[in-house]
């Protein structure tokens, strides 16, 4: 790539500051207590946000994952 003079396209720094987190505040708690396995459907779901970068800026994503079946329940994206 460096002879050819390219570089690759998730060369990037930083991004968008997503949370700030509260110094004073307590930490919310673990009820999970990090066991992500389910012995059914619909008994645990797990969510994660993200952004993406894209040419246009980023576009934010939000997943729900049943813990079980690995399948996503639900999501959404904003930009």
């Amino acid at each position: 790539m460096r002879e050819a003079g390219l570089v690759g396209a998730s060369h990037r720094r930083g991004g968008p500051t997503t949370t700030l987190r509260d110094k004073d505040g307590r930490p919310a708690p673990d009820l999970v207590d990090r066991n992500f396995k389910a012995s059914g459907p619909n008994q645990l779901w797990v969510a994660d946000i993200t952004y993406v970068p894209t040419a246009a800026g980023f576009l934010y994503l939000a997943v729900v994952l049943d813990a079980w079946s690995r399948k996503i329940v639900g999501w959404c994206q904003a930009t």
